[in-house]
């Protein structure tokens, strides 16, 4: 029985995309990296995309990391109690917190909010021709979009994530010691003792590459947008969507690597 022929051409013409795709992101990539050395930087529009996306993500930042740790800890308690362990439930709350749910989460959560606003704003600029207004004028697009809005999420990305580990170890605080009358010692003891400035630091590292992976795609989506109105909301729709997927299949290999550098389990 022999095959149809889209069924057979289907998985070369994904990989060609997929590898078109990559060149295009690479590409972006130089621009930008041509941009930073330029040293016009435009710090009145970074301070700007700061409080967009810094101040602007605190409250789900905070709500997601708190209702994690709330939840983890309601989910760990119970079945830890079953073995004697339930001393031990702040150090696997904190730890997860630091090396996986804190940054993944509030990375998700900043690529639903900010990078859907990127890729609309810049997307509507596009087909509005805004964009090639840019280029008549002599300015680039990439210094004058892209860069002040990659610069403002590497500042605001890690300190989003040290919130959401913040307030998911305050939540989680709060349930040990008054929804399961845990002495406060315990957890705190515990808390301080498996963890360390290495498991932080993962946090902080993961967040910082989440925010310039959020950023380039969010943006390369919005350069990209054409056919009007239809071609901004399917441009925003697939930045809040690769980016998500790109946090976390990257965040999968990123924890490998950081494992060999900061070792979990190591006091």
């Amino acid at each position: 029985m022999d095959l149809p022929s889209g069924l057979l051409t289907l998985p070369g013409r994904t990989f060609l995309h997929f590898l078109v795709y990559l060149g295009q992101l690479a590409d972006l990539m130089r621009e930008l990296s041509i941009a930073v050395r330029s040293r016009v930087w435009r710090l009145r529009l970074v301070a700007q995309q700061i409080v967009a996306i810094g101040y602007g993500s605190q409250a789900v930042v905070i709500v997601t990391g708190a209702f994690t740790g709330a939840v983890f800890t309601f989910q760990s308690y119970a079945k830890f109690k079953d073995f004697g362990f339930e001393t031990t439930v702040g150090a696997v709350v904190s730890v997860a917190l630091c090396r996986e749910l804190g940054p993944v989460l509030a990375g998700l959560m900043v690529a639903g909010r900010v990078g859907a606003a990127m890729a609309a704003d810049i997307g509507t600029m596009k087909v509005t021709e805004q964009v090639d207004a840019l280029r008549v004028m002599g300015v680039h697009p990439v210094d004058f979009l892209v860069l002040p809005r990659f610069l403002a999420m590497m500042v605001s990305m890690p300190f989003l994530v040290a919130e959401s580990i913040s307030f998911g170890l305050f939540a989680s605080y709060l349930v040990t010691s008054f929804g399961y009358d845990m002495p406060s010692a315990w957890y705190l003891t515990h808390m301080l003792d498996h963890t360390n400035m290495e498991d932080l630091s993962i946090g902080m590292i993961k967040g910082f590459v989440f925010g310039m992976l959020i950023t380039l795609i969010s943006c390369h989506q919005g350069l990209s947008a054409e056919n009007g109105a239809v071609g901004v909301g399917a441009g925003t729709t697939r930045a809040v969507v690769i980016s998500s997927l790109v946090l976390l299949i990257v965040n999968f290999f990123l924890s490998i690597l950081l494992n060999y550098v900061f070792p979990i389990g190591t006091v």
